[in-house]
């Protein structure tokens, strides 16, 4: 009897081991998820920043080019 109750709460102590890496796997993977969605938070404020200075640069493209529009009116 004292084997069965050892082969019992080896099996038990098997079935937590595997419950447990189950967990952390489980774990790893959230964290994981966590840092990726950060990275990505991180690139769209990237993203944005980008885009703010763009749209004042791309303004004055086209105040350019009406400038060098007029420029070639009056040439001619």
């Amino acid at each position: 009897q004292n084997i069965n109750e050892y082969v019992a709460a080896l099996i038990a102590l098997k079935q937590k081991m595997i419950d447990g890496d189950h967990l952390l796997t489980e774990y790893q993977q959230k964290c994981t998820d966590i840092l990726y969605f950060q990275e990505i938070s991180a690139l769209r404020c990237q993203v944005e920043q980008m885009l703010q200075k763009i749209l004042p640069l791309e303004k004055c493209q086209e105040e350019l080019g009406s400038l060098k529009a007029e420029l070639e009116e009056k040439k001619v």
